[in-house]
């Protein structure tokens, strides 16, 4: 009577039946809670230096922080969250909390001479973020000068033009009069650039991720 095989007897497999394992999916680098904290970060710190006392100019619109906190949020975060961490600061202090220049809030801004600049933020933190990608391609020794511009560029184009148009609205200003008194707030405005560029590459080089997942 002849053996049979063992019952347990390996069977080889042939190379086609063999099938490979799934890879593992790319860990991503990005989370949505440290885009949420990122955002509420930036947005409470233009709350404080909104807070920072003002400097009187003998005209309804003061001289603030905020535009220093708006555009360092684009400059670090990138035009999307940067933009977000803006609009998350002005539904806070649109919402009543006392955020806004010299501890105000609610909708009641909305009427003040100051609201074009205000409502103007987004955009400017937008644009600067958007043009801040290009500046930090450039060599590193222009990086400091290329964040610098895009901040000069995001607050001429979008803060000083819509604050140009509230001054307009709100007190019946010519564009050519509301221009004028616009420009008071330019020498203001480079110097708050100027740092925030700086501010921006010490960030950078204190978390260089933040460099590498920005957008």
């Amino acid at each position: 009577m002849s053996s049979t095989a063992p019952e347990h007897e390996p069977i080889a497999l042939h190379a086609a039946d063999a099938t490979p394992e799934a890879a593992p999916a790319p860990v991503a680098r990005r989370s949505v809670a440290t885009d949420v904290a990122l955002i509420a970060t930036f947005a409470a710190f233009i709350a404080v230096c909104a807070l920072v006392p003002a400097i009187p100019t003998g005209t309804p619109v003061p001289i603030t922080l905020q535009t220093f906190g708006v555009v360092l949020a684009g400059l670090v975060l990138g035009w999307k969250r940067g933009a977000l961490a803006v609009l998350l600061y002005l539904a806070v202090g649109l919402a009543g909390l006392p955020v806004f220049a010299e501890g105000t809030g609610g909708v009641a801004v909305l009427s003040k001479p100051s609201v074009g600049y205000l409502l103007a933020f987004p955009f400017a933190a937008a644009l600067a973020g958007f043009l801040a990608g290009y500046a930090l391609r450039l060599p590193t020794a222009w990086r400091y000068v290329g964040l610098f511009l895009s901040g000069l560029v995001a607050s001429i184009v979008t803060i000083h033009l819509g604050g140009i148009v509230g001054l307009h609205l709100t007190l019946g200003l010519s564009y050519a009069e509301a221009f004028v008194f616009d420009l008071k707030y330019w020498p203001g405005d480079i110097a708050k650039n100027l740092l925030a560029a700086g501010v921006a590459l010490a960030v950078f080089r204190a978390y260089p991720d933040l460099l590498r997942t920005r957008r």
